[in-house]
């Protein structure tokens, strides 16, 4: 028997948050029924349309009326024979409550936490959230800690990890590569690649002054700017400051592609919660240099699978990256290492069908055995 699950969020962005819940959504609707609930004005929607994926759209109304949004929700869930809401938006937690309380059906509530948790939820609002969530899916042990931490144990769901999945990517061959390194400049240059949102905490004047650094001492260095700028001055400033070395892109579809152009991928972020940008490197056979804290700390072995550096140590990172620069040998060793644990640990379609599981198991649980059959 099939469960029928709401995939919610109501996020007007779109970022790797909303991109995960939609690869849920088309993985899950191949196994279970499954339909989206979305922002009616998010950027969501050109993207469900553009793969042609059932959705329905809902007004997100401030928390004032937001009793207007649940109970329109409720309405679609007991239409609909929702079993199951899962959230991933933080912000989309008491429509899912709400609309669970108001319908007839009284679906089960999962809440996957993309983000740190960093104060406890000890208030009346949080406790009524929590009290009826069914399950929450940490993507990091990280963030499962920090979940148990917060929440107190009298309202505390069910709290299990599964880390987020990235897709296979499709591999450029050695003369596309070559085409396009041309094109952006790049010729035969030690490329070091920031692909994420243009801000100063992703730590894109970090990877840029270690560059130069590298460049100073003589060696034919470049940086790779893959991303949009969320601030402009920062961009601006970094432009000016790196022109000798940097290489901005803007922003791309094709990011994969662009890692593929790279020596070298670097994760910069002070405290990422997890780095899905570090794994689809490592599928794509690019050696990874990450900030030793947070999420990378859960995918790069250090010195195995790749390596880590003193997080905000620009000094550390340009030491590294000469390293890797002068033994091409290594590079090899960390990337291969890394595409082998990434398809292993982290390939989507493994963590979509344990997403699948649980979500199965979680309705299971609150029905009788003869009505539900576990996969």
């Amino acid at each position: 028997m099939k469960i029928k699950i709401c995939e919610l969020c109501l996020s007007p962005d779109l970022g790797g948050l909303e991109l995960y819940m939609l690869r849920a959504t088309r993985y899950l609707g191949e196994k279970e029924a499954c339909v989206a609930v979305i922002n009616e004005t998010g950027k969501l929607k050109g993207q469900f349309d553009k793969e042609s994926l059932p959705y329905t759209t809902l007004k997100r109304q401030n928390m004032l009326f937001a009793w207007r949004s649940a109970r329109q929700f409720a309405h679609f869930i007991d239409q609909e024979g929702i079993d199951l809401i899962h959230v991933h938006w933080t912000k989309d937690l008491h429509i899912a409550v709400m609309a669970k309380l108001l319908s007839k059906r009284k679906p089960s509530v999962v809440q996957t936490r993309h983000m740190r948790m960093t104060r406890f939820k000890d208030d009346v609002y949080h406790r009524f959230l929590y009290k009826n969530l069914d399950l929450i899916i940490a993507i990091t042990q990280q963030v499962q800690k920090q979940v148990k931490k917060f929440i107190p144990n009298d309202i505390r769901p069910k709290v299990e990890l599964l880390y987020s999945g990235a897709e296979i990517p499709t591999q450029l061959g050695i003369e596309e590569k070559r085409s396009q390194r041309r094109r952006w400049g790049l010729g035969d240059a030690f490329t070091v690649g920031i692909v994420g949102r243009i801000e100063k905490t992703k730590g894109q004047h970090l990877v840029l002054g270690a560059v130069k650094h590298l460049s100073d001492e003589g060696l034919d260095a470049k940086a790779l700017i893959v991303g949009h700028a969320m601030d402009e001055g920062y961009l601006t400033q970094l432009k000016e400051q790196y022109h000798s070395v940097g290489v901005f892109t803007g922003f791309t579809k094709e990011a994969q592609s662009m890692m593929q152009l790279c020596d070298v991928i670097v994760l910069a972020t002070d405290n990422e919660t997890f780095g899905l940008v570090l794994v689809e490197a490592m599928m794509s056979g690019v050696c990874v240099v990450a900030s030793d804290s947070g999420g990378p700390l859960e995918i790069i072995d250090d010195g195995i699978t790749g390596l880590l550096f003193k997080t905000s140590d620009q000094k550390d990172l340009a030491d590294i990256l000469g390293v890797l620069a002068h033994h091409p040998h290594r590079r090899i060793a960390f990337s291969t290492a890394a595409k082998h644990k990434a398809m292993e640990a982290f390939e989507a379609k493994k963590q979509f069908e344990q997403l699948r599981i649980k979500l199965v198991a979680t309705v299971a649980s609150r029905l009788r055995p003869m009505e539900m059959v576990l996969p």
